[in-house]
């Protein structure tokens, strides 16, 4: 596979910004997670947003599906939600004589899957194969849900009851997970002050297209990654399935995915190649969920960004190329 070229990661990171302030226009003061939401869209991975209500949540994910001129839909899971009213039914129609699909929510560039923990586990699950896959199976039948694709759960931290916590294999499906937050004051300001806008999303417009979008991945996929930054990455997995408190460490699907962001972040930054500073930056949304804690951390307020920072400690960066 070539390499991305300097031009190339130049204009890669003039795009990126311009995807970025675009988004921006809806929500606002909020850099940082609107770059990290498109470096997971543009590493064809998912984002895992736990968050409060009313923090722009869908503002975010109709924005980023209007600026790569691509479809949204909002999916609110609840107890009684069935699988297929995710991926789509087959019925047969009596006038042609023969079962036709009609395709789920999940067919579209950005699904909102807000709440996905309110959902039954066998919901949850029929996410698994879209996910991962890129395909819905229905009767036997696959069906492309098409590029880009990208799934934006969210979770809420509160109302705890009632909720079906999400198992470690679907966790790690997702390949960041962050949280907008309540934004400054500045931002809420301006936000007050244009409070005739009911849809800020809206006013969103497509500055490329979804096959551009695709087309971007593909590049950011070209980034050079050393030897020696593959063998840190390697490390930290390591340190973090025996590091204090952690019962379960990055998986090797994990050590890919920091791969594919660290990659596209790099590109996003102007490079063509990956850094030890990509790895440490992207450390925290890219590690949190994978990470699972024992009961002694939870007695003792121990939080998992505090094991992460631990590990980063421990595990020294490298400072030359591999030979």
């Amino acid at each position: 596979m070539s390499s991305m070229t300097p031009e190339q990661a130049g204009w890669f990171a003039d795009t990126f910004a311009r995807l970025v302030a675009n988004v921006e226009q809806a929500v606002v003061g909020k850099t940082h997670v609107i770059r990290l939401a498109f470096t997971c869209m543009l590493s064809e991975g998912h984002l895992l947003l736990e968050d409060y209500p009313g923090t722009g949540k869908t503002s975010l994910a109709k924005s980023i599906a209007n600026t790569v001129q691509g479809t949204s839909t909002r999916v609110q899971f609840t107890p009684d939600l069935l699988p297929s009213d995710v991926t789509g039914v087959t019925i047969y129609d009596q006038r042609v004589g023969k079962f036709e699909f009609h395709p789920g929510p999940i067919f579209a560039t950005v699904v909102l899957a807000d709440e996905i923990n309110r959902a039954s586990p066998k919901t949850q699950s029929a996410l698994l194969e879209v996910m991962e896959e890129g395909r819905v199976t229905v009767d036997g039948v696959s069906h492309p849900v098409g590029q880009p694709f990208m799934v934006v759960a969210t979770q809420n931290p509160i109302e705890q009851a009632g909720t079906y916590r999400l198992p470690e294999a679907q966790l790690d499906r997702f390949l960041m997970k962050t949280s907008l937050g309540y934004p400054d004051h500045e931002s809420t300001v301006k936000l007050l002050a244009d409070a005739g806008t009911r849809n800020r999303s809206d006013a969103v417009t497509p500055l490329i297209t979804a096959k551009a979008a695709a087309d971007m991945a593909r590049l950011a996929d070209q980034v050079h990654v050393d030897d020696s930054v593959l063998r840190y990455v390697s490390r930290l997995a390591e340190e973090s399935r025996r590091a204090r408190h952690v019962r379960l460490g990055v998986s090797v699907r994990g050590c890919l995915a920091f791969i594919r962001t660290a990659k596209t972040w790099a590109a996003a930054d102007g490079r063509h190649y990956v850094i030890p500073d990509d790895i440490k930056e992207l450390a925290g949304p890219v590690l949190c969920h994978r990470l699972l804690l024992d009961a002694e951390a939870e007695f003792n307020g121990v939080d998992v960004n505090d094991v992460i920072s631990g590990i980063l400690s421990d595990v020294k960066p490298p400072t030359e190329r591999a030979a």
